[in-house]
């Protein structure tokens, strides 16, 4: 089936056909991309939990749809279908929900689609790519009745709920100032672009989707993440979860002004187009607060993640342990005693989370405002790039403009 025909069969009405999920009701999972983002395997890892069923499983290219398939097996003694185009997946009736882990510019076609086919939908990060889409996916989504969970995790983990508190809390006092710097030795599209294949391995159209036609490229096809057609770079994929911890953890929206400074500066792989250094600062006015993220390549370690406020500072640069807190930075009277970790807080994981909500029809802990929100950054800081100096955000004519 192609799109054409899919969209005008299904329609916003199908809204109302959606299966009625009871209780002891077997959910049906379908998997849109099988790629490196293993969503496949955190379905899997809870269908007892969660009493769900993975009955397809749908990939372009030939060789991930089967291993796929063969995981599904292994794990659940059940063949799932094999579906070539994800039209065919959301026009089934025993698919409930889907999950989306595809490149980046099929993010918003492929959750529209399957809003208005009326399934619900876990969406990798980041949700858009530029304001116009993510001004339609957000109004599909808002206007239906559908669970959307955005794939920004990070949010969901013991420590960041835990950090939540403390700094809603008044913990750190007033923050006016985080940073994150995620640096590595070599970029991670070069390990993406390593995977070989052939052109009749998958299908090079469906892979372009909206984007301009041109001949086969393999490389382009597997290390799609090094190509700014497919992905922005690092602001727009490692920096979307530090810009979503940022706002989970302060209770912020999106950013007002954003500047950034990028450029291939250590890479010398021909082909690839995006950039392989990034520092980008994003200014939150309301919240009183500047955001900074840095991320480069060709050196290994000197990461760190930090908050910064009037009674000390919070390390996260390790989110998945908890976090620590000092007062050691400030002279203030009200500081941080003594230099300690916050206790974890009790958390759903975060597709576990997902899958529950699914069935009770209550809002997930990364909604579709998540992923409005992390997109807004990382669109205005690849517009300060593209266009060369600062951009701001209007949210009430929701229009970007130099500023």
């Amino acid at each position: 089936m192609t799109r054409r025909n899919f969209v005008a069969a299904s329609g916003i009405s199908a809204l109302s056909a959606s299966r009625a999920i009871g209780s002891n009701d077997r959910i049906g999972v379908g998997i849109l991309g099988c790629g490196r983002r293993n969503l496949l395997g955190q379905v899997l890892s809870f269908r007892q939990q969660a009493n769900v069923e993975v009955r397809a499983v749908c990939d372009v290219w030939r060789q991930q749809r089967e291993q796929a398939a063969a995981e599904v097996s292994e794990a659940t003694g059940n063949a799932p279908d094999r579906v070539h185009a994800f039209e065919d997946l959301l026009a089934r009736d025993d698919i409930d929900a889907v999950t989306i882990g595809t490149p980046d510019h099929q993010h918003c076609t492929q959750l529209i689609d399957a809003v208005r086919a009326g399934k619900d939908a876990y969406v990798e990060k980041p949700l858009a790519m530029d304001l116009k889409e993510l001004k339609k996916a957000y109004d599909v989504v808002t206007a239906s009745d559908r669970v959307v969970q955005m794939g920004t995790q990070v949010r969901s983990f013991p420590s960041s709920v835990a950090a939540r508190a403390f700094v809603q809390g008044g913990g750190l006092g007033t923050v006016f100032k985080i940073e994150q710097a995620r640096n590595s030795y070599q970029p991670y599209w070069y390990r993406y672009a390593e995977r070989r294949l052939e052109e009749s391995d998958t299908d090079w159209k469906r892979f372009l989707m909206q984007r301009r036609a041109r001949p086969w490229n393999a490389q382009q096809y597997a290390g799609w993440f090094g190509y700014r057609d497919f992905s922005q770079g690092p602001h727009s994929n490692l920096g979307v979860h530090y810009f979503d911890l940022v706002h989970y953890v302060t209770g912020s929206g999106p950013p007002a002004r954003a500047i950034t400074m990028a450029g291939r500066f250590v890479g010398h792989r021909d082909g690839f187009d995006v950039p392989d250094s990034v520092e980008t600062t994003l200014e939150y006015p309301e919240q009183g607060f500047l955001v900074r993220y840095c991320s480069t390549f060709g050196v290994r370690g000197h990461s760190y993640l930090k908050f910064f406020g009037t009674r000390g500072h919070m390390d996260a640069t390790r989110w998945g342990d908890p976090f620590v807190i000092s007062g050691d930075s400030v002279e203030a009277e009200d500081r941080i005693r003594a230099s300690e970790t916050i206790p974890e807080t009790e958390s759903v994981p975060h597709m576990l989370n997902f899958l529950e909500c699914v069935r009770t029809r209550q809002e997930p802990n990364a909604p579709i405002e998540a992923g409005y929100n992390h997109s807004i950054a990382a669109i205005l800081a690849d517009e300060s790039f593209v266009r060369g100096g600062r951009v701001e955000y209007d949210p009430k004519k929701r229009r970007i403009r130099e500023g």
